[in-house]
């Protein structure tokens, strides 16, 4: 693999997880992103200061990605419009969908030796149980069809040889999803929902990094889409007691019944929806309870000699280390 990479949604927790371990490495990294979070604009000044070439603009800015990928040997495309609420169903369409395309066409008109196009384990849908590249697609939201149909037309390229990775849940520094979770189970202010037994197949960011550059360079990858998952699967309640020893909390004992707030959340969802207001609960912010995953990796194993080797355990401890060394956790 050359050292030349450009990686669209580079303001990201990904992206800029990424681009940072490129810059190490001494690569030149070109990146295309956006400062629409508090988080963006801290990834955003950090890359700089690492000596990352960064262009503000969307996906969509054809003339941006030209000059992005102009000088690069491989992009890694992760830019997508993702769970936000509050933007029309076109707009995913528009990022994940168009943008992919102006994407591989710019990389082909550039001769770019690879893409490793970003997908996402939402293509399954609600599907619980074990999944793998077999597994049929069906997803059930806008952001899981958009980025399905991405995946596709990625992979139907015939002018750029191209990569679809399938990225799981993932954690560790920089991530701000699971920071509620932390700073909860440190506050003692968390209790148990449900049985705790939905299994839960994350991967740790520096992993996940790992199998995007194997991806990128790995000659029997081109035209195939990879899953990726953890070192293995952890049920809900290992994973609460795993974050509560890594912020020094005792794991809560407190258990409430899934049933009662599924009601609530759909109640609020049929009536708050219609009237533009985003609701408090909602069915999807329960997933975490009860969705169940165990996310099949042979094929990454196989072909591309992928090893996930952080257990969540360890990986929660490094990412509690860096949630203090922010300031973001107590």
């Amino acid at each position: 693999m050359s050292d030349r990479i450009a990686i669209t949604g580079g303001t990201g927790f990904i992206g800029s997880r990424l681009a940072h371990a490129c810059v190490e490495r001494g690569w030149r990294v070109g990146i295309l992103g956006e400062e629409n979070t508090a988080a963006e604009a801290s990834n955003l000044r950090r890359l700089r200061e690492a000596g990352a070439d960064v262009t503000l603009a969307s996906v969509t800015d054809r003339e941006a990605v030209s000059r992005l990928v102009a000088a690069a040997d491989v992009v890694v495309h992760l830019a997508a419009a993702q769970h936000e609420m509050s933007i029309p169903d076109r707009r995913f369409h528009e990022v994940n969908v168009d943008g992919t395309r102006i994407v591989l066409e710019a990389s082909a008109a550039a001769g770019v030796g690879r893409v490793v196009y970003g997908s996402t384990i939402g293509v399954y849908g609600v599907a619980m149980g074990r999944v793998d590249e077999s597994s049929p697609c069906q997803p059930h939201n806008i952001y899981g069809r958009t980025k399905l149909e991405a995946e596709r037309l990625a992979l139907s390229a015939v002018d750029v040889p191209t990569v679809a990775i399938r990225i799981p849940e993932i954690y560790g520094p920089g991530d701000r999803r699971l920071l509620k979770l932390f700073r909860a189970l440190a506050g003692g202010k968390f209790f148990r929902i449900g049985q705790g037994k939905n299994l839960h197949d994350v991967l740790f960011v520096d992993d996940l990094v790992e199998a995007l550059l194997l991806a990128a360079r790995s000659p029997d990858a081109v035209g195939e889409v990879f899953q990726l998952g953890g070192p293995s699967p952890i049920t809900t309640d290992e994973m609460i007691t795993a974050v509560a020893l890594a912020v020094g909390a005792e794991p809560p004992r407190m258990r409430i019944p899934l049933w009662p707030l599924l009601a609530v959340g759909t109640a609020m969802e049929l009536t708050l929806r219609p009237l533009g207001i985003q609701p408090p609960l909602h069915r999807r912010r329960l997933d975490f309870f009860r969705n169940s995953f165990e996310l099949g990796s042979e094929k990454a194993s196989r072909v591309l000699g992928f090893d996930p080797g952080v257990a969540f355990d360890e990986g929660a401890r490094i990412t509690a280390d860096w949630y203090r060394a922010e300031g973001l956790l107590q």
